[in-house]
Protein backbone atom coordinates (compact mmCIF):
# COMPACT_ATOMS: atom_id res chain seq x y z
CA UNK A 1 0.00 0.00 0.00
CA UNK A 2 1.08 3.84 -0.16
CA UNK A 3 2.73 5.81 3.42
CA UNK A 4 0.38 8.07 4.73
CA UNK A 5 3.66 10.67 4.93
CA UNK A 6 3.40 10.56 0.91
CA UNK A 7 -0.57 11.73 0.88
CA UNK A 8 -2.58 14.67 1.00
CA UNK A 9 -6.09 14.00 1.53
CA UNK A 10 -8.11 16.31 -0.86
CA UNK A 11 -11.69 15.32 -0.61
CA UNK A 12 -13.57 12.02 1.20
CA UNK A 13 -16.77 10.29 0.06
CA UNK A 14 -18.28 9.87 3.54
CA UNK A 15 -21.43 8.53 2.35
CA UNK A 16 -19.63 5.50 0.83
CA UNK A 17 -18.69 4.24 3.93
CA UNK A 18 -22.35 4.50 4.78
CA UNK A 19 -23.78 2.37 1.81
CA UNK A 20 -21.54 0.03 1.64
CA UNK A 21 -19.14 -2.37 3.40
CA UNK A 22 -15.51 -1.98 1.69
CA UNK A 23 -13.68 -4.95 1.09
CA UNK A 24 -10.19 -3.79 -0.72
CA UNK A 25 -9.19 -0.73 -2.04
CA UNK A 26 -7.25 0.31 -5.17
CA UNK A 27 -5.40 3.46 -5.69
CA UNK A 28 -5.54 4.89 -9.74
CA UNK A 29 -4.82 7.24 -11.66
CA UNK A 30 -6.86 9.70 -13.49
CA UNK A 31 -6.98 11.23 -16.74
CA UNK A 32 -7.52 15.21 -16.53
CA UNK A 33 -7.39 18.05 -17.83
CA UNK A 34 -5.44 21.35 -16.85
CA UNK A 35 -8.55 23.18 -15.87
CA UNK A 36 -9.79 20.48 -14.07
CA UNK A 37 -6.49 19.94 -12.11
CA UNK A 38 -6.23 23.76 -11.23
CA UNK A 39 -9.84 23.21 -9.96
CA UNK A 40 -8.97 20.54 -7.83
CA UNK A 41 -6.13 21.92 -6.37
CA UNK A 42 -8.43 25.12 -5.59
CA UNK A 43 -10.86 21.97 -3.98
CA UNK A 44 -13.76 22.55 -5.96
CA UNK A 45 -15.01 18.84 -6.74
CA UNK A 46 -17.38 16.65 -5.24
CA UNK A 47 -17.60 12.89 -5.17
CA UNK A 48 -20.58 12.57 -3.11
CA UNK A 49 -22.88 10.91 -5.90
CA UNK A 50 -20.09 9.74 -8.21
CA UNK A 51 -20.11 5.84 -9.36
CA UNK A 52 -17.34 3.42 -11.27
CA UNK A 53 -17.98 1.97 -13.94
CA UNK A 54 -16.78 -0.47 -15.90
CA UNK A 55 -16.51 -0.28 -20.02
CA UNK A 56 -14.98 -2.32 -22.68
CA UNK A 57 -12.10 -3.56 -20.48
CA UNK A 58 -11.74 -0.14 -19.32
CA UNK A 59 -12.34 1.58 -15.64
CA UNK A 60 -13.87 5.17 -15.74
CA UNK A 61 -15.51 7.27 -13.00
CA UNK A 62 -18.94 8.88 -13.88
CA UNK A 63 -20.96 11.56 -11.63
CA UNK A 64 -17.71 13.28 -10.02
CA UNK A 65 -18.39 16.89 -10.34
CA UNK A 66 -15.53 19.38 -10.59
CA UNK A 67 -16.57 23.08 -11.04
CA UNK A 68 -14.55 25.10 -13.33
CA UNK A 69 -12.57 28.20 -11.90
CA UNK A 70 -14.53 31.55 -12.96
CA UNK A 71 -10.72 32.19 -14.54
CA UNK A 72 -10.56 29.37 -16.85
CA UNK A 73 -9.51 29.73 -20.52
CA UNK A 74 -11.99 31.09 -23.16
CA UNK A 75 -11.22 28.25 -25.74
CA UNK A 76 -11.68 25.80 -23.67
CA UNK A 77 -15.59 24.62 -23.04
CA UNK A 78 -15.53 22.57 -19.14
CA UNK A 79 -17.70 20.19 -18.73
CA UNK A 80 -18.29 19.82 -14.79
CA UNK A 81 -19.62 16.23 -15.21
CA UNK A 82 -17.10 14.75 -18.14
CA UNK A 83 -16.69 10.98 -17.78
CA UNK A 84 -13.27 10.43 -16.47
CA UNK A 85 -10.94 7.70 -17.53
CA UNK A 86 -8.98 5.43 -14.08
CA UNK A 87 -5.54 4.70 -14.86
CA UNK A 88 -5.15 1.04 -13.12
CA UNK A 89 -2.51 -1.66 -14.14
CA UNK A 90 -3.55 -4.29 -16.55
CA UNK A 91 -3.92 -6.87 -13.76
CA UNK A 92 -5.81 -4.90 -11.46
CA UNK A 93 -8.26 -4.15 -14.07
CA UNK A 94 -8.29 -7.75 -15.09
CA UNK A 95 -9.06 -8.89 -11.14
CA UNK A 96 -11.40 -5.83 -10.69
CA UNK A 97 -13.18 -7.19 -13.53
CA UNK A 98 -13.92 -10.46 -12.10
CA UNK A 99 -14.96 -9.54 -8.78
CA UNK A 100 -17.62 -7.36 -10.30
CA UNK A 101 -19.09 -9.43 -13.14
CA UNK A 102 -19.40 -12.85 -11.20
CA UNK A 103 -19.10 -11.55 -7.64
CA UNK A 104 -21.36 -9.05 -7.67
CA UNK A 105 -19.33 -6.36 -6.20
CA UNK A 106 -19.37 -2.94 -6.66
CA UNK A 107 -16.83 -0.35 -7.29
CA UNK A 108 -16.72 3.42 -5.60
CA UNK A 109 -14.87 5.98 -5.17
CA UNK A 110 -13.79 6.73 -1.76
CA UNK A 111 -10.58 9.09 -1.55
CA UNK A 112 -9.48 11.71 -3.61
CA UNK A 113 -5.62 12.69 -2.59
CA UNK A 114 -2.16 13.98 -3.85
CA UNK A 115 0.61 11.20 -3.93
CA UNK A 116 3.95 12.30 -4.86
CA UNK A 117 2.38 15.49 -6.29
CA UNK A 118 0.24 13.78 -8.49
CA UNK A 119 -3.98 13.47 -8.07
CA UNK A 120 -4.50 10.19 -7.41
CA UNK A 121 -8.52 8.58 -6.82
CA UNK A 122 -8.52 5.86 -4.49
CA UNK A 123 -11.72 3.67 -4.85
CA UNK A 124 -12.92 0.82 -2.96
CA UNK A 125 -14.53 -2.65 -3.99
CA UNK A 126 -17.69 -2.91 -2.02
CA UNK A 127 -20.75 -4.36 -1.45
CA UNK A 128 -23.87 -2.92 -0.62
CA UNK A 129 -25.34 -2.22 3.12
CA UNK A 130 -29.14 -3.27 3.93
CA UNK A 131 -30.88 -0.74 6.01
CA UNK A 132 -30.92 -3.01 9.15
CA UNK A 133 -27.14 -3.03 8.56
CA UNK A 134 -26.82 0.92 8.12
CA UNK A 135 -28.69 1.30 11.57
CA UNK A 136 -25.99 -1.34 13.33
CA UNK A 137 -23.46 0.75 12.20
CA UNK A 138 -25.00 4.28 13.84
CA UNK A 139 -25.65 1.91 16.52
CA UNK A 140 -22.00 1.06 16.98
CA UNK A 141 -20.80 4.57 16.06
CA UNK A 142 -22.97 6.04 18.30
CA UNK A 143 -21.84 3.80 21.44
CA UNK A 144 -18.05 4.47 20.73
CA UNK A 145 -18.72 8.31 20.80
CA UNK A 146 -20.72 7.74 24.04
CA UNK A 147 -17.82 5.40 25.27
CA UNK A 148 -15.61 7.59 24.64
CA UNK A 149 -17.74 10.85 25.93
CA UNK A 150 -17.39 9.14 29.50
CA UNK A 151 -13.98 8.05 29.40
CA UNK A 152 -13.46 12.29 28.56
CA UNK A 153 -15.66 12.84 31.81
CA UNK A 154 -14.01 10.33 34.16
CA UNK A 155 -10.41 11.87 33.97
Amino acid sequence: MRKASSQMSIINNRKAFHDYFVEEKFEAGIALEGWEVKAIRAGRVQLAEAYVIIRSGEIFLFGSHITPLLAASTHVSPDPLRTRKLLLHNEEIIRLIGKVERAGYTLIPLDLHYSKGRIKIEIGLAKGKKQHDKRESEKTREWQREKARLMRNKV
